[in-house]
C-alpha cells in the first residue's frame, strides 16, 4: 500500500517524520574512525550497517565513517549524500515481498578526492583514523591475470609514482598517509579489504606494498613489518539502484532519497581479529570474528560464486533475465545443487559452526528471492575475473583427486558459447569484461575450431591439455550450438 502523504527529501531535519525505524543515536556525536574507499552500494548495505548497528546499541559512536571516491563517479555520490546529511535508507526485500527498511546513519561524511586531496590525506593521517577500509572490487587491485604481480606501468598508477605527484588513486592515498603517519610517530591504521576475492587483507597487502616499493624502498618494507591487513569474507546480495527502488522507497514509505539501496535479508562477515589500533565491538553486531577465513572464503566463492556463474550463462543462453527465473528454472535448478554437492563441497574442508547442507539450501532460497531482481548480467560481468578464482580451483582440485568435474566443465562451456555475443534467437550478447577483446575474437572461432576458446592460457592455464576435461567440455560445447543450453542441461546432467 502506496504512503498516504506527499514524499519528504530525506535529511536529519526530517528524520522524526518518517514512520520507518532511524538512528537514535546523537550523530551530531559521531567522528570518524573508518576512512573507506569505494562507497557504493555493498558497503552502504553490508560493513556501514554493522556500524549503525552498534551505534544504535549505543557505542561505537568514535567509529564514524567518511566515505572517499577517487573515480569520476564518485562525485554523483558525492553530490547525493551531501544533500541527504549522508544519511540514506536500506531497504531489505523479503522473498514473501515485505519489505524491511531502516534509514542508515553511521556513514557522516564523504570526500571526493579530486576536490581536495590534501583534505583526504589530513583525515587519513589523523590518529583518530583507526581502519581504511575497501571496497574497490575485484579488478581495483590492479593485478596482472598473468604474473599475479601488482602492474607498475598502468598509467594511474605511473603518474602516481611520478615525484612529487599528488595522490589520485587509493594506492596513492594509503601509502602517503602511512608514510606521514610513520614520520610524525602516529601508529598505522589498519588496512581491512571487504572486497569479494579470496584473500582479500593479503592482495591489499600485496599491492599496497608493491606500490609503496616502487615510491621507497623503505617505506614499502616499513608498511609490510607493521600495517595490519586482516582476511574478510562478506556476503549479501546487493543490486545496483534503479529509478523503481527510488518509487519504492517514495511510496511505500514517503522518504525522497535520491540513492537508496537494497538487498536481501542475508548478510554474513566473516573477519580475522587483526588490528593495530582497536577495532569496532563487531561481533556485537552479528560479524563472525576469527582466527581463520580460509575456511569460509572457500565454502563462499566455490558455492555462492561459482554457482552465480553456473546460472549466469546458462541461464541467458535460456532466455532468462534474473537470478530468481534462472533459479525457477528446473533444470539449472538441479544443475546448482548438483554442482554444490558433488563437485564443489568435495574440494571444503570443515567449516567451523557451519551446516553445509543448511547453507547451500539457503544458497537456493536466496537466488530464489524474486524481490531481488539480480541481473544474470550483472553476474555474468568480468568473468575472466571471477571464472579462474571460482571455479577453476574446483575443477583443478577434482582432477588432481579423481573426483566429479563434468559439471564445471559445462559451466565452461557455457561461457565459451555466451561470449561468441549472441544468443539462441540471434540477438546480441553486451559481454562485460576487462578481456572482452581476446575473449570474443577466441569465442568467434570455437565452431571452426572447439578449443579455441580453451587455448587461452592467461585465463584457463594447462586445462586445455587435460584430456578428461576436453572431453567433457566439447561435449557440452558441441550440443550448445547444435541443440542449445536446455538440450545440454539436459545431456549433461544426465551423464554426470
Amino acid at each position: 500500500m502506496s504512503h498516504p502523504d506527499p514524499a519528504v527529501p530525506l535529511s536529519t531535519a526530517t528524520l522524526g517524520r518518517f514512520d520507518v525505524p532511524t538512528p537514535t543515536y546523537d550523530r551530531a556525536a559521531v567522528t570518524t574512525g573508518i576512512v573507506h574507499f569505494g562507497l557504493g552500494n555493498f558497503h552502504r548495505a553490508h560493513q556501514a550497517m554493522y556500524v549503525d548497528r552498534l551505534m544504535e546499541a549505543g557505542g561505537a559512536l568514535d567509529w564514524g565513517i567518511t566515505g572517499v571516491g577517487v573515480m569520476p563517479r564518485d562525485a554523483e555520490m558525492r553530490d547525493v549524500l551531501a544533500a541527504q546529511d549522508h544519511l540514506y535508507t536500506l531497504v531489505l526485500k523479503h522473498p514473501d515481498g515485505s519489505l524491511e527498511p531502516r534509514v542508515v546513519g553511521s556513514i557522516h561524511d564523504f570526500l571526493y578526492a579530486p576536490d581536495d586531496p590534501e583534505a583526504v590525506l589530513a583525515l587519513m593521517s589523523a590518529p583518530s583514523t583507526r581502519i581504511v577500509s575497501l571496497t574497490v572490487t575485484e579488478g581495483g587491485y590492479n593485478i596482472d591475470h598473468v604474473t599475479g604481480e601488482f602492474v607498475l606501468d598502468a598509467p594511474a598508477i605511473a603518474a602516481d609514482l611520478a615525484d612529487g605527484a599528488v595522490p589520485a588513486t587509493m594506492f596513492g592515498f594509503v601509502t602517503e598517509a602511512l608514510r606521514r603517519r610513520r614520520d610524525a610517530g602516529v601508529e598505522p591504521f589498519t588496512v581491512m579489504s571487504c572486497d569479494n576475492i579470496q584473500g582479500n587483507g593479503d592482495t591489499a597487502r600485496q599491492t599496497i606494498v608493491a606500490f609503496a616499493t616502487a615510491k621507497a624502498q623503505e617505506l614499502g618494507a616499513w608498511i609490510e613489518a607493521t600495517v595490519a591487513f586482516p582476511n574478510s569474507m562478506v556476503d549479501r546480495i546487493t543490486p545496483v539502484t534503479f529509478d523503481a527502488d527510488r518509487d519504492l522507497v517514495r511510496d511505500e514509505f514517503g522518504i525522497d532519497d535520491a540513492w537508496p539501496v537494497v538487498a536481501e535479508p542475508f548478510e554474513q562477515w566473516v573477519l580475522e581479529d587483526h588490528f593495530t589500533l582497536g577495532r569496532p565491538p563487531y561481533e556485537e553486531a552479528g560479524v563472525q570474528v576469527v582466527d581463520d577465513v580460509v575456511p569460509y572464503e572457500l565454502m563462499k566463492l566455490r558455492l555462492l560464486n561459482a554457482s552465480h556463474q553456473a546460472m549466469a550463462y546458462f541461464g541467458i543462453l535460456s532466455g532468462h533475465a534474473y537470478a530468481h527465473e534462472a533459479t525457477a528454472d528446473p533444470l539449472i535448478r538441479e544443475l546448482l545443487r548438483r554442482y554444490m554437492d558433488e563437485e564443489g563441497t568435495p574440494t571444503l574442508e570443515p567449516v567451523p559452526g557451519i551446516d553445509l547442507d543448511a547453507y547451500k539450501a539457503t544458497l537456493i532460497d536466496r537466488f530464489g528471492n524474486p524481490a531481488i531482481r539480480d541481473t544474470l548480467a550483472r553476474l555474468a560481468a568480468e568473468s575472466s575475473d571471477r571464472i579462474p578464482k571460482w571455479l577453476l580451483p574446483v575443477v583443478r582440485a577434482n582432477l588432481d583427486a579423481g573426483g566429479d568435474f563434468l559439471l564445471s566443465a559445462a559451466v565452461v562451456a557455457s561461457w565459451a558459447r555466451y561470449d561468441e555475443g549472441v544468443d539462441e534467437k540471434g540477438d546480441p550478447i553486451d559481454v562485460v569484461d576487462q578481456l572482452r577483446e581476446p575473449l570474443m575474437a577466441a569465442a568467434a572461432g570455437n565452431r571452426a575450431d572447439d578449443l579455441a576458446f580453451l587455448r587461452n592460457r592467461d585465463v584457463f592455464g594447462d586445462l586445455v591439455d587435460d584430456e578428461r576435461f576436453v572431453a567433457a567440455y566439447r561435449a557440452t560445447l558441441a550440443t550448445l550450438h547444435a541443440d542449445g543450453a536446455q538440450a545440454a542441461l539436459r545431456t549433461v546432467l544426465a551423464g554426470a
